[in-house]
Parts: C-alpha cells; sequence; structure tokens
C-alpha cells in the first residue's frame, strides 16, 4: 500500500507489521478465496469470556419485518465487563417491543448475544462517509442505562 509515513516511525511501526502487512483494524471471514469484512474489531463486545461481533445480531435485527436500521454496542457491566445493546430505529408504522426483538434474536443466535438492552430512536448517528458513529451511540447510550 505505501513504504511508511513520512517523517513518523512511531505511526508506521503501528500502521505495518513486519512483513508490511496494513493493520486496517477490522474483522473478516474467508468464504472460499473471497475475503468478506465484518466489522471493525474495536466493536467487539466482551462479556464474561465471550466474543460478541455487532455485525452478526445487527444482521438479525435487520431481518426483522419492523426493523429500519439497527446498531449494536457493549455497555459497561459491572460483573460481565461488557452487555450488549441494541438501539433500533423502526419502520414507519411498526410498533414491537423490546422483548419482541429479543426473542427474534435468540431464536437465531446464543442466548448471551441477545441484547440486554433494546432502545428505540428515530434515526442513528451518521458521519459524513455514511457510517453509523457507534461512539455517539455509546455515550447516549451510557448516559441513559446508567
Amino acid at each position: 500500500m505505501f513504504l511508511r509515513y513520512w517523517g513518523d516511525p512511531e505511526a508506521t511501526a503501528e500502521a505495518l507489521d513486519d512483513e508490511r502487512w496494513y493493520r486496517t483494524g477490522d474483522y473478516g471471514r474467508f468464504s472460499g478465496d473471497v475475503l468478506q469484512l465484518e466489522s471493525r474489531m474495536r466493536d467487539l463486545i466482551l462479556r464474561g469470556g465471550e466474543n460478541i461481533y455487532p455485525i452478526e445480531i445487527e444482521n438479525r435485527l435487520a431481518e426483522h419485518p419492523a426493523v429500519a436500521e439497527a446498531c449494536v454496542v457493549g455497555v459497561p457491566h459491572h460483573q460481565l465487563g461488557q452487555e450488549v445493546a441494541a438501539v433500533v430505529v423502526l419502520r414507519p408504522g411498526a410498533a414491537p417491543d423490546p422483548e419482541e426483538l429479543q426473542a427474534w434474536v435468540g431464536d437465531a443466535l446464543a442466548a448471551f448475544k441477545v441484547p440486554s438492552y433494546v432502545v428505540f430512536r428515530d434515526q442513528l448517528p451518521y458521519n459524513a462517509t455514511g457510517k453509523v458513529v457507534k461512539r455517539e451511540v455509546e455515550e447516549d447510550l451510557q448516559a441513559e442505562i446508567s
């Protein structure tokens, strides 16, 4: 991709490994010969020793007919480290309760991946490139859940 950061050896060492592989911070998997990027490693939720990738839960929630958008983040938990929380934007006229969406996730995913919190919002915060700003979602939830 590039040789180095100009005049910044620390940034170069942080970005490139010894074999010059670029550390993107993305999580992915191979499907045959194709690498499919799934999520950002920083988004990983550590719940009681379990690694939870939010994209899996977001995809499941998006399959629900009432859900327009979903964002899943980890929120602090005093014993488990983090707990799963989902912020959901509903389709017009839809009115499921949080328990319905938790059951929907639980029907397809492991119990530890079911969001402990399901919060409804009118919209999610996006940046200029069209990505959800998860840090804003996390801050909003922590203020509400605490």
